[in-house]
């Protein structure tokens, strides 16, 4: 008979599981273990989209928990819906609409009250509006037609009639069209604030004079995210466009709302030079430590066994997440039926590489020969993250060679399975036997998602987080 409590946990730390993985916009993805948690455990499923609305990175799985929340039958739930649905761009809300219709096959009354509240505040102020439809046209134009929602007058000239009021934003975007010199472009770029991607398309030739103007009015998340179409116009080139796309990365570092790990992966796809690199890395670095810090001592066991490229690349990406965040004590080791000690000479990604440079996947797997390692210099941890997929054919074997270590060394080390490739569930299984705790995250190829883990290893347990989960409070809607 199974344990309820205990497949009720199961359940819960399977959704913070599937926080991990990025369905990149195929939100059915994920779907049904949101649906599941909603129906068997309402509460935490309303405690935890607010806890993700606050600390989650994945825009997907925030998208899917306001689609939820403002269809589910609980009044407190529809309210948080309906005050979290305002603070998303319109694309997102138009995908949050589309998600219910589709998934959900209902679009409740307050769903369609929270979509006209959120247009009407933008009608309000016509430079909200404005920038609003610049950036996202298609999806604002389909949340008034998709909902029958009566736009302003204004709204409607813009957006139907396509007839721009003369000094708006959109007005002034057509005037640019029609700008004679780089010079004039330049200015009404700065003057207005318009945005690259809408920019680029309006503007024949872009000089260094319309590039600079162009990063001045951006983000620091717009420059990581165009680096690559930036750098493909020459703006790397050019030392005064450079200097100004590294003084944007000195801001990431700073910002509050910038994607941990795709200034990394804007690095990896990009062709940049060594400094501009490694401000990409810093931002990384600095972004994730605003996830939390990690105060537990930590052995990341990396398997390097045949097949296991993925176990290394993810191994060193960790090493350099975590190291990072740390303030105890950090061992890493990658293993196949021998334990290799992974040492780096700092904290950035660029130095793991390095560490890890020759460590090459091939050979048997023994998953407790590192841990035998640490057992034998005696190496205290209180958590071991092992990225493997379990595929254990050779002794020393973990699960033994955990009790060896707990014995020797008089601590009890929680254990997290970080599954990669085509894994196998037997060391957990092996785990669970002998009644020791583990938890288990299934990597599905998105280094995004990576620093979502974060907050799993940096809280004392996993009660603990679900506890910190449970009292963040729902939003409550204010009428």
């Amino acid at each position: 008979m199974v344990n309820t409590a205990t497949a009720e946990r199961d359940l819960r730390l399977e959704m913070l599981n599937s926080l991990l993985t990025t369905p990149h916009r195929k939100l059915e993805a994920v779907a049904e273990i949101h649906q599941l948690i909603i129906e068997l455990d309402p509460i935490f499923y309303g405690h935890l989209a607010a806890w993700y609305h606050n600390n989650g990175d994945v825009r997907d799985h925030k998208e899917v928990f306001v689609g939820n929340l403002l269809t589910s039958n609980l009044n407190e739930h529809r309210n948080a819906g309906f005050t979290l649905l305002q603070t998303f761009p319109p694309y997102e809300v138009a995908r949050i609409v589309d998600f219910m219709k589709r998934q959900r096959n209902k679009l409740p009354r307050c769903a369609k009250t929270a979509v006209q509240r959120y247009l009407r505040k933008r009608e309000a102020n016509p430079d909200f509006f404005d920038r609003a439809v610049l950036r996202s046209r298609k999806s604002v134009k389909h949340l008034y037609a998709s909902l029958h929602i009566k736009p302003s007058e204004r709204a409607n000239a813009i957006l139907f009639k396509e007839v721009p009021p003369e000094g708006s934003l959109l007005y002034q975007l057509k005037q640019l069209a029609k700008a004679s010199t780089p010079a004039e472009q330049a200015q009404m770029i700065v003057e207005h604030r318009i945005p690259y991607t809408v920019a680029v398309g309006a503007i024949q030739q872009i000089t260094p004079t319309v590039l600079v103007a162009l990063i001045n009015a951006m983000t620091p998340q717009e420059v990581i995210n165009n680096l690559n179409a930036l750098n493909a116009r020459g703006a790397m080139d050019n030392p005064e466009v450079k200097q100004l796309i590294n003084a944007k990365l000195e801001e990431a570092t700073k910002a509050n709302r910038v994607s941990a790990f795709k200034a990394r992966v804007a690095a990896d796809v990009t062709q940049l030079d060594a400094e501009t690199t490694e401000k990409l890395e810093r931002v990384t670095n600095e972004q994730v430590k605003k996830r939390g810090k990690i105060v537990k001592p930590t052995g990341l066991l990396v398997d390097k066994s045949g097949s296991m490229e993925q176990a290394v690349e993810i191994g060193k990406r960790m090493a350099s997440m975590i190291s990072g965040v740390t303030e105890a004590d950090l061992y890493v080791y990658a293993f196949d039926t021998m334990p290799y000690a992974v040492q780096a000479q700092g904290n950035e990604l660029t130095d793991w590489e390095k560490a890890f440079l020759h460590v090459r996947a091939g050979g048997g797997t023994s998953i407790g020969c590192a841990l035998e390692a640490m057992r034998l210099k005696r190496q205290v941890v209180e958590q071991i993250i092992l990225v493997t997929d379990e595929g254990e054919n050779a002794a020393p074997y973990f699960a033994e060679t955990y009790q060896a270590y707990c014995q020797t060394l008089n601590v009890f080390p929680d254990v997290i399975i970080v599954k990669v490739g085509y894994c196998s569930d037997w060391v957990e299984t092996q785990l669970k036997k002998k009644q020791i705790p583990v938890e288990t995250f299934t990597f599905k190829g998105d280094y995004y998602a990576l620093p979502n883990l974060i907050p799993l290893l940096s809280r004392p347990s996993r009660l603990e987080l679900l506890l910190e989960i449970m009292d963040t409070p729902l939003p409550v809607r204010d009428d």
